[in-house]
């Protein structure tokens, strides 16, 4: 019965990120998804966040370049870390 519960508590654990980025989706212009599992969020300002590959936002160094799944390297601007951070919370109070 315990192993039954661990398991659940797990698999809604792992689908909180993506539920929690509903509201950065509505207030981005486009994701990127990266090579290495993490997605580009790109504003409708023209400024960047990225979120590691569990959904939790990272530091982004201004100018870093990043690659895409299809090979695109992109040179980032801005590091809107606390912006994505509010609208990951603010999806997880929804």
């Amino acid at each position: 019965m315990i192993r039954k519960f661990n398991v659940l508590v797990l698999s809604l654990a792992a689908t909180l990120p993506a539920f929690a980025m509903d509201a950065a989706q509505s207030e981005v212009k486009q994701t990127i998804p990266l090579v290495n599992g993490e997605t580009l969020y790109v504003f409708k300002d023209g400024n960047m966040a990225k979120a590691n590959q569990f959904g939790r936002t990272s530091f982004l160094a201004k100018g870093e370049v990043v690659q895409s799944v299809d090979g695109q390297k992109i040179s980032t601007v801005g590091n809107e870390v606390a912006r994505l951070d509010y609208l990951a919370r603010k999806g997880h109070q929804n």
